[in-house]
């Protein structure tokens, strides 16, 4: 069985993980599964349509450069423009 070896380099890997716990950032995982959750609560199909349109609404009430990031993030994702 290979071992992995640490190299110096991967702190700087990890730290922007860090960082976003640190400001309470949700992962895409949970936001997408939020987003999915609340068309499901209002009767609605869950679709690429409804998922943006809830995006949109969201990043349009943001405040802060980190979330609106996360937002466009999301949408690029859904979308298929990563």
């Amino acid at each position: 069985m290979q071992q992995q070896r640490w190299t110096p380099g991967t702190n700087k890997a990890l730290a922007p993980r860090f960082e976003m716990a640190d400001m309470d950032i949700p992962t895409q995982q949970e936001t997408l599964g939020q987003i999915v959750a609340d068309i499901l609560r209002a009767g609605q199909s869950v679709n690429r349509k409804a998922i943006c349109a809830r995006l949109l609404t969201k990043l349009d009430g943001v405040s802060s450069k980190e979330m609106e990031k996360h937002y466009h993030g999301l949408l690029a994702l859904v979308l298929g423009r990563e």
